[in-house]
């Protein structure tokens, strides 16, 4: 597998690359390295999962590492993932563990850790927990070994909290929920039924094995539908663990996660909630979130494609909104990861309270048309730094000038470069993003 945490956990083919006794191990070695770091007693850990099937067997295994290493253990059931980080905190636990492979089809599942206050786990203890894997060590018997009970309030829990965190009730909002046969079928209709609006969910019928299949944020096509067949005013589409949003406005048009950011920016801007009048963005959101935020005299900060960047540059300047174009959106003050709920709610709340339909509120911003080419190389860090390659995307970026943008990156997990074009037609977009794909290519 390479290294073993990505760039959001553990992830893999469950019984093959992700099996039991990685599963265990891992459980272990996380509840040893987090527990040095108490000051003493006997660590807690929270455990959630999504409903694909081969959840049962890893929480199982889990459990079974956590308790091991002296663990007590409370189960919370199927849940998302950002109740699962929520719950770390509120429930004074040591560490939290996700079951999920969030938007992956059904054959994968993933493992996210979780430390104190529900916070994602820094590099350098992942880099150590890796290490030590595998590692002797004394284990505890008799009445060291750990406990585990079940949760029974986790859900209620969860929607309490978020619906303390939605400004305004949704009375009159007719939505569409699409849960991606995940995490969210159960919490995100009673959620937004709680904060009053009118629901009508579907794809909230997991068996473990339909999970994001043709549904939920990468399968927008069926909530598209259900918006338009009942005249609903917008639709909501999480992926399998829910901690991502996107949405339908009410004529069918696709409302992305750079979108959501501009009108939840501007809302927080408006009401004085937006710290530092600074979101935080990756360099992959699209140009028109960038120029929509200068004309409303908001500040952009950019970093690296992944929602840890995200989370970094938040916490580290204290901001409050921040979130990718995938629709992970992280609003600090409420949640310390990526809410696909809380977003919905959020982004609700603003119709509400306007009374302007979301199509109206996400006009605000003009997505320029984007196209992405991936070109497989043999070395992509020497593609992406070769004189010729840099020199055609100074050209491309000259011509385009204001209009247009080019971003070259090299993929994170493959060898393989990443062009992305920007321009005011779809047509010029494609055309330079071929160019310059040609040009990547060769230099290979």
């Amino acid at each position: 597998m390479g290294r073993l945490f990505g760039t959001d956990g553990v992830r893999g083919l469950a019984g093959d690359d992700l099996t039991p006794e990685l599963a265990l191990g891992l459980a272990a070695t996380a509840t040893r390295v987090l527990a040095e770091k108490l000051d003493g007693g006997r660590p807690r850990a929270v455990v959630g999962r999504d409903p694909r099937a081969s959840g049962e067997m890893l929480q199982a295994a889990v459990v079974a590492g956590l308790t091991s290493a002296g663990a007590d253990v409370l189960c919370l059931g199927v849940l998302p993932t950002p109740a699962v980080a929520y719950l770390v905190g509120e429930l004074g636990a040591d560490l939290g563990v996700m079951i999920s492979a969030s938007h992956n089809p059904m054959p994968d599942n993933g493992i996210k850790i979780f430390a104190a206050g529900g916070h994602k786990l820094p590099d350098e203890v992942e880099d150590e927990i890796e290490r030590r894997i595998g590692e002797p060590g004394a284990r505890p018997t008799g009445r060291e070994i750990g406990r585990v009970t079940e949760a029974g309030d986790a859900a209620t829990r969860y929607i309490d909290h978020l619906l303390a965190a939605t400004p305004v009730r949704l009375d009159g909002l007719r939505v569409v929920v699409d849960c991606a046969n995940g995490a969210a079928a159960t919490v995100a209709p009673e959620a937004y039924r709680r904060a009053g609006a009118e629901v009508i969910a579907v794809h909230a019928e997991p068996d473990g094995i339909n999970i994001n299949e043709d549904c939920g944020s990468t399968h927008l096509g069926s909530l598209r539908e259900h918006v338009l067949a009942n005249r609903a005013d917008l639709g909501i589409a999480h992926d399998g663990d829910a901690d991502r949003c996107l949405a339908i406005d009410a004529d069918g048009a696709e409302i992305d996660g750079d979108q959501i950011m501009a009108v939840l920016a501007l809302a927080m801007h408006e009401s004085g909630e937006l710290t530092e009048n600074t979101l935080v963005a990756t360099v992959m959101s699209n140009l028109g979130l960038f120029l929509a935020m200068e004309n409303a005299g908001i500040q952009v900060t950019r970093t690296k494609v992944g929602d840890r960047y995200v989370l970094a540059a938040l916490r580290e300047a204290g901001l409050a909104l921040g979130g990718e174009q995938s629709g992970h959106i992280v609003l600090p003050e409420y949640a310390t990861t990526g809410d696909g709920l809380l977003t919905a709610l959020r982004l609700m709340a603003r119709v509400a309270q306007t009374g302007r339909p979301l199509a109206e509120l996400a006009g605000v911003m003009r997505r320029l048309p984007q196209v992405l080419l991936n070109v497989r190389v043999g070395d992509k860090a020497a593609v992406a730094t070769h004189a010729g390659v840099l020199a055609e995307v100074e050209a491309v970026e000259a011509e385009l000038g204001e209009t247009g943008r080019v971003l070259l990156r090299p993929s994170g997990t493959e060898q393989l470069v990443r062009v992305m074009v920007e321009a005011p037609s779809e047509e010029l977009a494609e055309a330079n993003a071929r160019r310059l794909a040609e040009v990547v290519g060769s230099a290979s």
